[in-house]
C-alpha cells in the first residue's frame, strides 16, 4: 500500500484568536495531501482532467484529536482506503513536529465523473488511470 507524506509549516493566517489552527484548515490540508498523493502515484490531477475525467468530492469526515499552532511542521499522510471503478476513498492522518501522536484523521469520498459531472466507470472510461490507482492500493 502506497502512503504519501506531505509536509508544510503552519501559517499565521491558518490560526484563530487562540493561536491554534482553525478546524476549517484541515480539509484544505487533506486536499494538499491528496493532490500530492495523486502526483506521486504517477499522474498529476491536471492530466486526469485533461483525459476527460474528474474526481469530485461527495463526502468529508474529520476527527480532531489534538491541535497544532503557528510554525508547527505538519505532516499529512495520505493513502487510498477503498477503491471501486466508480468511487475512491482517501484516508488522512495529520501529525505535528514529527511527534508520534495523531492530531487529526479524516476521510474523503470521491466519485469518478466525466468533465460534465456525469458518473462514470473509470475502469472502462480511462483504464490507464484505473491501473495507476489500483497499483497504489
Amino acid at each position: 500500500m502506497f502512503v504519501s507524506e506531505t509536509k508544510f509549516i503552519v501559517r499565521y493566517a491558518e490560526t484563530d484568536q487562540m493561536g491554534i489552527v482553525h478546524h476549517s484548515n484541515y480539509p484544505v490540508w487533506f486536499e494538499a495531501g491528496r493532490t500530492d498523493f495523486i502526483k506521486k502515484m504517477g499522474m498529476p490531477y491536471s492530466r486526469i482532467e485533461e483525459s476527460g475525467s474528474m474526481l469530485p468530492l461527495i463526502e468529508l469526515k474529520c476527527n480532531y484529536k489534538g491541535y497544532s499552532k503557528y510554525e508547527d511542521e505538519i505532516t499529512v499522510k495520505t493513502r487510498i482506503k477503498e477503491m471501486t471503478p466508480l468511487k475512491l476513498r482517501f484516508y488522512y492522518e495529520v501529525y505535528r513536529n514529527n511527534e508520534p501522536e495523531l492530531i487529526t484523521s479524516g476521510e474523503t469520498l470521491h466519485v469518478w465523473t466525466t468533465t460534465d459531472l456525469k458518473p462514470v466507470n473509470i475502469k472502462k472510461h480511462a483504464p490507464e488511470i484505473y491501473q495507476l490507482v489500483e497499483n497504489a492500493t
